[in-house]
Formats: structure tokens, sequence, C-alpha cells
């Protein structure tokens, strides 16, 4: 008896101090966070981050006006002169609108391999801020039009190289320009050194907002900053309402014509912006629909917006709400990503689900009313109309500003690819073994970035003398 109560509390010793042996298709296998970020060194070996500095143009590099010629064919000739007026402004704004032509540039560039879900155009005027559901102030990436699933290292590249652009068209020296494309980079490896020391929910639940900012060094930048938040903070619906909206009778409401900014469009049209709202309600949730339930339509016009998206349709609908509440949404066209043709197949059929899909896998908060639709066979995504957004113009600032602003844009991208990459793999890489390695990366896209800003530099000349010659219509000022 004794031999068999002995086998027994063997037998379940051993239960507990063994391993089980089960299988998941949802979970992964537990590997230590050391043989992790090992791995991410060893990615050195097989990509040098001195190669990242490099820049050398392809033979068969598109002409950057031909290039834009080719991003007007489906633009309303009218409009897709302001878009050019826009551009040509600075090399600057050229930048914002050429994601597709810096694409080409890096694809044959430097890469780890390592794919995740990125922006696609992280440019330093695409960062700003916005509402959360529960109302606190988030400082985050807030354009995905070109999101694809491609290299972490081109939204970085775009990041630095359009802070030196900037910091030239604000007057700033070359050389503080290049600290804070220098300063960017290193936060961006400080950020995911410190992500992948975190549990994976706390790292997770992460977001950048007011408190999380005094986190950097952005004493000189405060003032503009807090001067920016305030204002965003109106921001509402409401305040949008009171400045493009008036009423015309008794609980009647409508958009005020400003054309070619904002046009009221006709009974069809309106019909049919209506009728995809009812398909972009049907991906809500049940709980989303009853409370889109509560409002009623009072207006819908089209409204042109951003740099990148003029010329293509995009409605805002005015909702009345209770009393004089006021909630706009915005239905804006969806085009392919710029970045597809030099990345993998998108699995998204729909192009407004696809950029839908990357801006939750990016941002750990968002519109909750966020969502897409088709109208007259068109992808669409739908979204709440300047909920509390505001954005920093990067070529307003002054060259210790500039340094700032760069170092939180870089935790805030950093923080948005460790969702979809695992941050001790990148910090691995980032990092290396020494603080010297560290530097090294640091250096390197500090490189690009002042390499990468002569070529914007060159290419808006090349767009300008095509306006000059009229070879291309352009509008300015509008």
């Amino acid at each position: 008896m004794a031999d068999a109560k002995t086998t027994r509390s063997a037998r379940k010793r051993d239960f507990f101090v063994q391993p089980r042996r089960l299988e998941s298709h949802v979970f992964g296998a537990w590997v230590p966070s050391e043989d992790v970020v090992a791995a991410g060194r060893a990615l050195r070996g097989k990509v040098p981050v001195e190669l990242h500095a490099r820049h050398a143009p392809s033979t068969s590099r598109p002409d950057p006006a031909t290039l834009v010629e080719a991003t007007q064919e489906k633009r309303t000739e009218e409009l897709a002169a302001i878009r050019v007026g826009r551009m040509v402004a600075s090399p600057f704004a050229f930048l914002r609108g050429t994601a597709g032509l810096m694409a080409a540039d890096l694809v044959g560039s430097a890469s780890t391999g390592v794919l995740a879900h990125i922006c696609g155009d992280a440019h330093a005027s695409n960062f700003g801020l916005y509402a959360s559901p529960e109302r606190r102030q988030i400082l985050d990436l807030n354009d995905f039009d070109e999101t694809v699933k491609g290299p972490w290292e081109w939204d970085l590249k775009r990041l630095v190289a359009s802070l030196v652009v900037a910091g030239r068209a604000g007057g700033v020296r070359d050389d503080l320009c290049r600290v804070a494309a220098r300063d960017t980079a290193h936060t961006y490896r400080a950020a995911a050194r410190e992500l992948a020391g975190m549990s994976v929910m706390e790292a997770y639940y992460l977001t950048t907002d007011r408190s999380t900012l005094e986190h950097f060094d952005i004493e000189q930048l405060h003032d503009t900053f807090e001067r920016v938040r305030k204002k965003a903070k109106k921001n509402t619906s409401k305040k949008v309402a009171s400045e493009l909206t008036q009423r015309v009778q008794v609980d009647a409401w409508h958009f005020v014509d400003k054309p070619p900014i904002l046009s009221r469009v006709d009974d069809v049209t309106a019909q049919k912006v209506l009728d995809g709202l009812e398909s972009y309600a049907e991906h809500l949730d049940e709980e989303l629909r009853w409370l889109l339930s509560r409002f009623a339509v009072a207006d819908v016009a089209q409204r042109i917006v951003g740099l990148g998206s003029v010329g293509l349709k995009s409605y805002v609908v005015l909702l009345h709400g209770n009393g004089e509440d006021a909630l706009i949404l915005q239905v804006k066209e969806s085009e392919p990503s710029a970045l597809a043709p030099f990345v993998p197949p998108s699995s998204f059929k729909h192009e407004g689900e696809r950029i839908v899909r990357g801006q939750r896998w990016m941002q750990t908060v968002g519109d909750v009313l966020l969502g897409w639709t088709t109208i007259d066979d068109r992808p669409f995504i739908v979204r709440q109309f300047r909920d509390m957004k505001g954005s920093i113009d990067p070529a307003d600032l002054k060259p210790h500003q500039l340094d700032d602003y760069g170092r939180v844009l870089g935790a805030v991208l950093a923080r948005a690819h460790a969702q979809s990459v695992d941050p001790r793999l990148l910090s691995g890489y980032v990092d290396g073994a020494d603080a010297a390695a560290g530097e090294a990366f640091d250096d390197a896209l500090a490189s690009f970035a002042m390499v990468y800003a002569d070529q914007t530099e060159r290419d808006h000349a090349v767009l300008k003398a095509a306006v000059d010659d009229g070879r291309i219509a352009a509008v300015s000022g509008i």
C-alpha cells in the first residue's frame, strides 16, 4: 500500500514539474527575451547599420514631374491643379505628396527583412493630436492613406528625411537639421529598448498623451505644444458646425458654400453618400449603430482636404443630435497605396478596409466611428471630422524646437511599429551590442536624412520647372 501511495505522489509531482506539451494556433511558443534580442543583433551581421546611410538613385527612377502627372489622372482637373500648386510651394510640400517616389527609392535600400504594419507616409506632418474615446488628447500618427505591410525602416527614413527638409524650409542650419534627424533615430532606438523591457500588455496599452510626453526633454517645444493642444481641444464637431454651417429655418441647418474648398452637393449625390453610410454602419458594432440612430442627417457637402487627397472625392456629412448637438462625419475616397508596387500584395480587396485595418494596427486608441464603405463602386473611409485634432507645422519650428519634436516623433513611431513587430527583436537590431553600435545606427539615419533632403530639393526643382514651362497646370494660394 505504501509503495502504491508513493507512486501516486511521484506521478502527481511529475505532472506539475514537467512542462505541458500543448499546441495552439493562437498563442506562440515562449522564448527567453535575451534570445529574441540576440536574434535582432544577429541581423546586423546580414545588414550592417552603416548601409542605412546610403542613397543611390536607380537609373530607372521615375521622373518626378512625370510621376506627379500620372497621379493626376483620376482627379478632377481644377482640383488636380490645386494639388500641384500646393506641392510646388516648397520641397517639404513636394515630399508630402510623393510617398510613392520615395518608396521607389527605398525598394533597393538596406533592409533587415523584418516587416511591420507601417504608415507608409510617416513624414513629420502626419503626426498630430486627436481625441481618444475617453476624450484624452493623444499624439500619434494620424494619416494612413498609404499604410501597408512593409519594411519598418521605410517609415523611419521618411520621418528623419522630412525633418531635415522641413528644417531647411524654416531656415534651420544644416548642422542643426542633422542633429534633429540623429536625435529622432536615437529616441526611436531608446523607445524600442524601453518597450522591449515592458510586459506585453503594458507595452500594448501605452499611449502618448500629455503625461507621457513629459517623459521627453521638450522644454523648447513646450509653449508651442501647449498652444496647439489647447486649440485642438476646442476643435470639435460643434466648433466646425459653427464655422461651416448656418441655420436657414427653425431646426434646419446646412453647410455654407465656400468653393472650391466646400461645396454643397445635389440630392442625387447626397443620397449616394447616405446609401454608402448605410453600408458603412453594417460593419459597426450594434451599440455604435444605435448611437448613430440618435442623429438625423442635416446636409451633405464636398470638401477638399490635405495635399495627397486633393482631387479625390471627399464629403462631409452634417448630423443633428440632441438640441444644438452636431456630429460631422468625413467620407473620403481611398486609392491604392502609393507603396503597393513595392511591397507584398495586400490581403484586403477594399482600399478603405486596408486603411482602417492599418490604422488600428498602429494606433493603440482611435476613432470609434472609423470604418469603410463603397460609393459608385469606389472605396471610401468614414471617420469623425476634426475630433480634437491639431498638429504642429515642422517647417515653422526653431532649431531646438525641431530637435525636441523629432525626439517625440521618434518615440511615437517606435511604439506604433511595436504593435506588429516584437520590440525585443527591433531593439536588438537598432541597439546592437553596446553604446557605440547604437550610435552608429543614429549616425547612419542622420546621414541618410541629409542626402535624401538634397534629393528632394532636386526633385522639387524638376516639378517647378514643369509648372513654369506650362507642362503641368498649377493653382497656388488655395
